[in-house]
């Protein structure tokens, strides 16, 4: 038995100080995250979303020249199209922040 305490017990420091520094790049990387921009467009970028990191809508551009007054359906579809393919991208950007932080390790609930 190490002298004073439990043995091994100089690992559980070590693996503190390893979970507070994870637990700190978390956060950086949930804060670069949040003040991440991310943009997609649909239609050949007739229609071009801007989300943020929290996955607020920010922006919709819709070029004039695809308004159809006759055919909203159509512009509603491109719509729908832009603002799911800047959101998925906000999730892309999440899931390789934490692959890079984790080194690929698979840490349940994390996200």
């Amino acid at each position: 038995m190490a002298r004073g305490g439990y043995p091994g017990m100089g690992g559980n420091k070590n693996m503190m100080k390893q979970m507070q520094k994870l637990q700190k790049q978390m956060e950086e990387m949930q804060k670069e995250l949040q003040e991440s921009v991310l943009e997609a467009s649909a239609g050949g970028g007739v229609v071009t979303a801007k989300v943020n990191g929290e996955k607020e809508l920010l922006e919709i551009h819709i070029d004039e020249a695809v308004v159809d007054p006759d055919d909203i359906e159509t512009l509603e579809d491109l719509i729908l199209a832009a603002v799911n393919e800047a959101m998925r991208k906000v999730d892309e950007k999440s899931q390789a922040s934490y692959q890079k932080m984790t080194g690929g390790l698979n840490l349940p609930g994390m996200f």
